[in-house]
């Protein structure tokens, strides 16, 4: 099985499906193995017509399926220094390197290998196939999914997503709100910075207050918080703006992110942030040029996964791993947007979040084995009496 696992991770890696470019090759290629095995193949694609998701199922048509989930996008090489093609799949001292190998197309190549086993039993639940697109960049995809599954009569009970854990079980995890801020002033001559509307000097003011709320979250950290760290966190991620020294900035955009343990914080930050936009930043730019505006797009908002006493997912995996251990981690995944459909849902995984988005990422073979062992076990435990 291992064999055939490696097959289709070169395949995979192969296809070099950073968010910016489309997946429909490797969608294409991921939905001719499983029409071989006699899946029911559902695509779903977006606006462009350029990327879309899979949905697959092999088993009845029946409430109560399991949902293995994994998203098709890697992140960029640029500006990365790797020692080999990252889109060419190596095998080293254990390891098979490349772009997407722990995040996460090392688990979707595990569950494809599988496939074919699924496929012999006569199930008693359905095994479905969720791959995405456009997770890296606001898990776009999964949103699109989720609101056809939700108006779906057989709802699945519990969803695995496999994002590097080390195949250790997660049950929870942060949300993750991404923005960006664009701010239009006025330009000018350098030497009469009154003259105009410098919005690099707003984009600066508005990133203080980040900074500030920053701190302040720290103090909203609940005592129970199983976080690292217990507080939501505030990153400022990109500023850019102005043309040159002795010319007034007339255009800056700020690119931040939020990754919130409850919602409340969320609404907390956004709602203070909105104020000091209308109520100060705006008012100001506007008695020097009426025409000035701050803007925000959204980029994504995704909510946590919360932990729960009752979660199938997770006495399915339990059962299947021997580990009653279960984590938490900082990272968002797609795993909060399931649980927000009523699915018990847990993320466990082969590699290390550790790996992913470096250059020369990898995947310890050992984790790829652990793998393939958790959904054979599935693939017995789901055969029909």
């Amino acid at each position: 099985m291992l064999d055939q696992t490696e097959h289709i991770l070169r395949q995979l890696i192969g296809f070099p499906t950073v968010s910016a470019d489309s997946n429909l090759e490797l969608i294409h290629y991921v939905a001719s193995l499983l029409e071989d095995v006699g899946a029911k193949i559902e695509l779903q694609h977006d606006a462009t017509r350029k990327k879309a998701n899979l949905f697959a199922t092999i088993g009845p048509d029946i409430a109560g399926g399991i949902v293995l989930s994994g998203h098709s996008d890697v992140v960029p090489v640029s500006d990365q220094n790797w020692r080999t093609d990252p889109f060419t799949l190596e095998k080293e001292d254990g390891r098979y390197y490349g772009r997407g190998t722990c995040d996460m197309k090392g688990f979707i190549a595990a569950t494809l290998a599988m496939a074919p086993t699924f496929a012999a039993h006569q199930l008693k639940r359905p095994i479905h196939f969720a791959f995405t697109y456009d997770e890296e960049v606001g898990c776009l995809g999964a949103q699109d999914l989720v609101q056809i599954l939700g108006h779906r009569p057989h709802l699945p009970a519990a969803a695995i997503v496999g994002e590097p854990t080390d195949m250790k079980i997660v049950e929870g995890h942060k949300g993750c709100c991404e923005y960006s801020v664009y701010f239009e002033g006025h330009a000018g001559h350098g030497s009469m910075p009154d003259h105009g509307v410098n919005a690099a000097e707003y984009a600066t003011r508005y990133v203080s207050k980040l900074l500030e709320l920053r701190e302040a979250l720290k103090g909203r950290a609940p005592k129970d918080s199983p976080f690292d760290p217990p507080w939501t966190t505030i990153n400022v991620g990109r500023i850019e703006g102005g043309t040159a020294h002795n010319v007034i900035c007339n255009h800056a955009e700020v690119d931040w992110e939020m990754r919130p343990i409850a919602q409340a914080d969320a609404d907390w930050v956004n709602g203070i942030l909105q104020s000091f936009c209308q109520d100060d930043l705006l008012p100001n730019m506007r008695k020097i040029w009426p025409d000035s505006n701050i803007t925000t797009r959204t980029i994504g908002e995704v909510i946590g996964l919360t932990p729960l006493r009752s979660n199938e997912a997770r006495d399915i995996v339990v059962a299947l791993t021997g580990s009653n251990d279960s984590h938490f981690v900082p990272f968002g995944t797609e795993a909060g947007l399931f649980q927000e459909l009523g699915i018990a849902t847990i993320v466990c995984g082969p590699g290390s979040i550790e790996q992913a988005h470096k250059a020369d990422e990898f995947l310890e073979i050992g984790q790829l084995k652990q793998c393939l062992s958790m959904l054979d076990k599935l693939a017995h435990s789901m055969k029909a009496a």
